[in-house]
């Protein structure tokens, strides 16, 4: 999932996946933020994307986007007028 796309054709993701505790044996979520070259600035904050590993681009980046998987769809906010449910 994409966390920021504030620099120019880079993206930061956040890459999640799930291991196991080596003493207590429970699953517990692990996370890596990546910088991922955007080349046309496609991607939003939020959005599911697939990216791949490739030759060093920068000092930070080395993986770059493949696809859009889904786009972060902004749910409607309450205003100051209406009661949350």
């Amino acid at each position: 999932m994409v966390v920021s796309n504030k620099a120019d054709k880079t993206i930061t993701v956040l890459v999640e996946r799930r291991v196991k505790h080596p003493v207590y044996g429970k699953f517990i979520r692990r996370s890596t933020k990546v910088a991922a070259h955007d080349e046309a600035n496609t991607c939003n904050e939020g959005d599911v994307v697939t990216i791949v590993e490739t030759r060093p681009i920068s000092k930070t980046k080395s993986w770059t986007l493949t696809r859009v998987v889904e786009r972060y769809r902004e749910t409607a906010t309450l205003g100051p007028d209406e009661p949350a449910a």
